[in-house]
């Protein structure tokens, strides 16, 4: 409800809040995944307020959704060449991709469904990757993983940040993650804006921070 937020090229973006407050929600209106019922969203100065999905993907937006719905019955490799969209700029191409994530490659003939969790969220990025966007939605990329896969998709997600220059928006419970990984902050409340600002204000502001969602441990 009355939400605005912009978001500068090769910026990065924490959206935080409790359980249930909208940052999903917010996640898939971006990607067309919702009902629109007001407001706009410009993304390069164009107007797709009206566009189906797979044209918001085709503009250069990637998303990473929660529950990383991976083709299952496709391999891995299969499931990257499905997301490749010819013709869009950009370097992210299978080589590309299996150097950020080298567990990919080892497991590229494998199926989706032998995949562990941490695999499989790393393919998700992966897919997401391979259509080359300029904006790249991730919605709570460490959830249920083991602290050494989180370890490693940090360090995905850094690099992204300083070698591509696209702009990324992160959903995440672990709050000190998020605001350690980006540079500014946006907190939702029953689907409004609480507070925004830079992430490294709000990750120095202790009792702000836990007043606003409470801290949690990564």
């Amino acid at each position: 409800h009355g939400i605005g937020m912009q978001l500068a090229p090769g910026e990065s973006l924490a959206l935080l809040g409790r359980n249930g407050v909208g940052k999903s929600t917010l996640m898939m209106s971006i990607m067309g995944l919702t009902t629109r019922h007001g407001g706009s969203l410009r993304f390069k100065g164009r107007d797709i307020t009206g566009l189906k999905t797979e044209l918001r993907a085709r503009s250069g937006i990637g998303f990473v959704p929660q529950e990383r719905q991976i083709f299952k019955s496709l391999t891995v490799e299969e499931n990257l060449k499905v997301a490749a969209m010819p013709g869009r700029p950009g370097h992210w191409c299978l080589d590309a991709v299996y150097a950020l994530f080298p567990r990919l490659h080892e497991r590229r003939a494998n199926l989706g469904d032998r995949l562990s969790g941490g695999e499989q969220q790393m393919l998700a990025i992966g897919r997401a990757l391979m259509g080359n966007p300029e904006l790249l939605l991730l919605d709570e990329p460490f959830e249920g993983l083991a602290p050494v896969i989180v370890d490693q998709l940090y360090g995905a997600i850094e690099k992204l940040k300083a070698q591509s220059g696209m702009g990324i928006v992160l959903v995440e419970q672990h709050a000190e993650v998020a605001l350690e990984l980006t540079e500014r902050a946006l907190v939702l409340d029953r689907g409004q804006t609480a507070w925004g600002g830079a992430s490294p204000e709000l990750l120095a502001d202790a009792a702000k921070l836990a007043s606003l969602i409470g801290l949690q441990e990564a």
